[in-house]
């Protein structure tokens, strides 16, 4: 590094630090002047894409968004204080049709093109090197250059600010995962702790073998995917022919049921007017949270918030689009539904007098527990019921007429918007969130029934629980019960939990260890107006920020859908900012000292 230049190491390459360094790009020209900077990032995989989204993966896993839903540009409806920087759109770029879910290959490929792009925009005096290992730790004093150590160098780089832009982590297993996994050792079982699929070595799952499986969200479909196309099989049409190889897998979780299908139409296609978002949760309510004595309490304060702002985004759609299924004008009903109060008595009332049909009201909670009270009296029983269940969702979800759906997902979007100022909210709200917005594509839920009737996955149901005696694991559900289901194997098909307690990453949990604040959920906390670290005393670091699935500001993914104005791009562009104004500052320090 040449005298004169100012240093910045950007920990992961992926998206989100991909993201970081386009913004950096757009807003350095605001500052005057030539900036003399080398921009370090560290990621052990290509930069771009990173771990997740590298090239360098099987085809067959697909993205979970429709190509036309994902881009990494700002665009005019981001409110930010940096310029906005168009750019295509996955499907523009790719040249596929917008409806499309893109394997993840492909959307290696539009990150790896959105790295080169951020990289060649830079001004003249940026120049940004590559370094293919892993940071390891992180120190140096608050008021002087830091150090990062990578892992198999002698010596650490050094940075007038460290951006961590880390992505989803590894963690170490917790204790009933240790317990899980010890057993297994001592009576010669499987047990796979929770990892990302795509990683994990599923050799050990033997052909033919009953494989328990909990968890029913997307690592499970990428199992799914692996263990049968993964495998050799195939599907003709409806039917899947198996290759012989597959295991049989007995899933079940807490819902007992899939991801909702995403939503097969769009907007065009319903026709008909957007709710007006948001409505009931804005910046002034969370302003007005965040403004209590004593803080929050999500379920208590946040979520008849969430509630009321959904159930109006879905009763604005029914009554604007469908009026034939209410017996009220939309405008009596809206000064109303806006007068009650959240989860009242009154509020229900209205709406049962306004909406005859009980399947054209939202019940966030019975969606939430789809089996509640749904029992059967075989295990067969509840395979034809689960499929019949699938069946429906994927009808719906696909039908314009249900487009109070779509309606509602608009709200999700808004509301998760919304709550990234509050920090963490807890983890149920994001496992909720994906429950109902982030599912997977319809196509693959058509592939899960072809698989039920194959044989090659059966349900377990509704609050499945595991354990594990006599020299095996065993399975039950509230769906049927007194069945229980025996194996010699056992898959936790869901992420690692985000704790900075028992983070693989060394350095992450070393910033920990000399404390670092994090949340009770073991997130880092982040100053949300810029992403400066925090640290328990109160103090914020002035030259280490941090961003992404790891703090309390997580945000939505690292990309997003275009005219959303996505969380991600506003915190992007308010953590570039924030590091080249310190660097600026601090190159105009340096300056009036040698003048002196």
């Amino acid at each position: 590094m040449s005298a004169g230049r100012q240093s910045l190491v950007i920990v992961g390459a992926g998206p989100r630090g991909t993201g970081v360094l386009e913004r950096i790009g757009a807003n350095a020209p605001e500052g005057g002047g030539r900036l003399d900077l080398d921009i370090h990032l560290v990621d052990p995989y290509p930069p771009g894409g990173g771990r997740i989204w590298r090239r360098e993966q099987s085809p067959l896993l697909w993205m979970n968004s429709q190509a036309q839903d994902v881009t990494m540009f700002t665009d005019d409806t981001v409110q930010l204080d940096g310029p906005v920087r168009p750019g295509p759109s996955l499907h523009e770029w790719a040249g596929l049709d917008g409806r499309t879910f893109a394997d993840r290959q492909r959307q290696g490929g539009y990150l790896r093109w959105v790295y080169e792009k951020a990289v060649a925009q830079l001004p003249a005096g940026v120049v940004v090197h590559h370094h293919a290992r892993r940071a390891v730790r992180l120190a140096g004093p608050r008021h002087g250059r830091q150090q990062v150590w990578l892992e198999g160098r002698p010596r650490p780089l050094l940075a007038d600010a460290v951006v961590l832009a880390q992505g989803h982590l590894d963690a170490e297993p917790d204790d009933e995962q240790r317990e899980l996994s010890a057993y297994a050792a001592r009576h010669g079982l499987v047990h796979l702790p929770p990892d990302f699929t795509a990683d994990s070595d599923l050799s050990a799952l033997a052909p033919g073998q009953d494989v328990l499986v909990r968890g029913f969200g997307l690592a499970f479909v990428d199992l799914m995917v692996l263990l049968t196309e993964g495998r050799g099989g195939r599907y003709e049409g409806d039917t899947y022919v198996p290759s012989g190889r597959e295991p049989v897998l007995h899933v079940g979780s807490r819902r007992g049921v899939p991801y909702h299908a995403k939503i097969g139409y769009d907007w065009d296609a319903a026709a008909g007017e957007r709710p007006p978002l948001p409505r009931f949760l804005g910046p002034a309510q969370i302003d007005e949270l965040l403004a209590r004595d004593g803080g929050f309490d999500f379920h208590a304060d946040v979520w008849p918030l969430v509630d009321k702002e959904l159930g109006h985004a879905h009763y604005h759609r029914l009554f604007t689009a469908h009026p034939e299924r209410t017996t009220v004008a939309w405008t009596d009903f809206e000064e109303k539904y806006a007068a009650a109060d959240p989860l009242s008595a009154e509020l229900q009332a209205l709406v049962a007098s306004a909406v005859p049909d009980p399947a054209d009201r939202l019940d966030l909670t019975a969606l939430d527990h789809p089996l509640d009270g749904v029992r059967h009296t075989s295990y067969e029983e509840l395979q034809g019921g689960l499929r019949a269940y699938i069946e429906d969702d994927l009808a719906r979800r696909h039908n314009p007429d249900h487009s109070p759906d779509l309606a509602v997902f608009l709200g999700l979007l808004s509301v998760y918007g919304q709550l990234v100022r509050l920090g963490d909210v807890g983890t149920w709200w994001h496992g909720f969130f994906s429950y109902l917005a982030s599912g997977p594509p319809g196509p693959r839920l058509r592939q899960l029934l072809a698989l039920s009737r194959a044989g090659v996955v059966k349900f377990v149901g509704a609050d499945m629980r595991v354990t594990a005696e006599d020299g095996v694991f065993r399975a039950a559900g509230a769906t049927v019960p007194g069945h229980v289901v025996e194996a010699r194997a056992l898959v936790e098909a869901r992420l690692p939990g985000p704790t900075l307690a028992r983070t693989r990453d060394r350095l992450l949990r070393a910033l920990y260890e000399d404390g670092a604040a994090s949340t009770p959920a073991g997130l880092l906390v982040v100053d949300p107006a810029d992403g400066r670290i925090k640290h328990r005393d109160g103090s914020v670091h002035p030259r280490r920020f941090a961003l992404g699935p790891a703090t309390n500001a997580r945000g939505a993914g690292a990309f997003t859908r275009p005219r959303t104005n996505s969380p991600s791009l506003r915190q992007n562009d308010a953590t570039a900012r924030a590091v080249l104004a310190f660097l600026r500052d601090l190159s105009c320090r340096a300056t009036a000292t040698t003048a002196a």
